[in-house]
């Protein structure tokens, strides 16, 4: 059974990683899917290509979703080429960690443009669409660190708690048009960022874990699926942690 058959996505930040699982999983139960990337180019172009295996419509697109301009002449291009947009992933993200006495402003100020302005404008610009449609649905990705805080990580924590009292927002505003809007806050996944840890660092981070492992993106992407598809109808203004227990 294919749960986004017909539904037109939008997935940020889906070069590597997460993203990337998240646009893999979406085609896989047939939505078309339109993606972003910024730096990685060539990791871009190559998932174009391969989630057209697929056999569905998929396009990707460089844009910095951070600038206001960029994220209307996104959504505008999308629906150009796709003719509508059902469903938002705003993925896109990154970190510059340091101790709040070193931490610069230059850091406070990137990490919260491309993490919490960026889903600010996408979500202005494609809610337009939705609304029209009287559907959709914005997935807005978050952290354990947004809900709990965690030291070193002052921007970081910021813009992902940003983000839940955005989505929060958005779900009451928009609900009226059959709009929602929820939050995922993964814990501990292991992608390219974490390969690059010292495995005895990752095994006092699992330790603590309930389950013992880290998380898998598809764990991510799957929780993703059931945010996306018609199985969540009822589910606005929610925030779904897949952290294995952390919180």
């Amino acid at each position: 059974m294919k749960l986004l058959e017909g539904k037109v996505a939008l997935v940020t930040g889906a070069s590597k990683g997460i993203g990337r699982k998240i646009a893999e999983v979406f085609a896989q139960h047939g939505a078309s899917v339109a993606f972003t990337y910024l730096s990685s180019v060539e990791k871009g172009l190559a998932l174009e290509n391969e989630l057209q295996a697929f056999g569905t419509k998929v396009k990707g697109y460089r844009s910095d979703a951070s600038k206001f301009d960029e994220a209307e002449n996104l959504i505008n291009d999308i629906v150009s080429e796709f003719g509508t947009l059902d469903i938002v992933v705003n993925n896109a993200g990154i970190t510059k960690d340091g101790l709040l006495m070193r931490m610069t402003e230059e850091s406070w100020d990137d990490v919260i443009n491309i993490n919490l302005k960026s889903i600010f404008n996408v979500t202005k610009a494609a809610s337009k669409i939705m609304m029209k449609n009287r559907k959709g649905s914005f997935i807005n990705m978050s952290s354990v660190v947004g809900v709990q805080g965690n030291a070193g990580q002052a921007n970081y924590a910021a813009s992902k708690a940003g983000i839940i009292g955005f989505t929060k927002s958005v779900a009451k505003e928009l609900g009226s048009r059959n709009i929602r809007a929820n939050v995922i806050a993964p814990g501990f996944i292991r992608t390219e960022m974490t390969e690059v840890l010292d495995p005895k660092v990752v095994e006092g981070w699992e330790a603590g874990i309930p389950l013992k492992r880290g998380g898998e993106p598809e764990d991510v992407a799957n929780a993703c699926l059931f945010l996306a598809s018609d199985l969540s109808a009822y589910v606005t203004g929610q925030v779904l942690p897949v952290d294995g227990g952390m919180l």
